[in-house]
């Protein structure tokens, strides 16, 4: 009986030990699964990789992905996320592709996006030079003005 209570007890720290080999930040952005994971608003499939977006949940690390900008910031509104001002948002840099602070990236409009918001994120290093910068608070105004336009749009037919 000792030596199965030894093997028991060697396997679970030899498990223990594997699994914090596993290097995550809560927050930080998480793989994505170009062409599989859906968008949590419009539920397309995630392909564009220089518009892509993630809100990371503060306290449970929980990804949820987005296809565009727009969906992101109306999702978040739309299903009243209490914890949206704590919300870590990563959105892929429309020149590299790398992931960036949503909330201090540099936006750009006139961009041709998946859900057609048009807005494009970029770094200090890599935005175009002559651009006019919007920064994360202006654009959520526009997107929600585009959608309460959509939204009147739909209501006229």
């Amino acid at each position: 009986m000792k030596k199965f209570s030894f093997l028991l007890l060697l396997g679970f720290l030899m498990v223990l030990g594997f699994s914090g080999c596993e290097k995550k930040t809560v927050g930080g952005a998480v793989q994505m699964h170009w062409d599989r994971d859906m968008c949590e608003r419009c539920k397309m499939a995630i392909s564009e990789r220089k518009f892509a977006v993630q809100i990371i949940a503060p306290k449970t690390g929980k990804a949820y992905k987005f296809d565009d900008i727009g969906c992101a910031v109306l999702w978040l509104e739309e299903e009243k996320i209490p914890w949206k001002k704590e919300a870590n948002i990563w959105v892929t840099d429309a020149k590299t592709g790398k992931w960036i602070n949503a909330r201090k990236a540099l936006y750009v409009s006139g961009a041709i996006t998946p859900m057609a918001y048009g807005f494009a994120a970029y770094s200090k290093e890599t935005l175009p030079p002559g651009s006019k910068v919007l920064d994360y608070q202006s654009i959520v105004k526009q997107i929600e003005k585009i959608e309460q336009s959509n939204s009147k749009k739909v209501k006229a037919y």
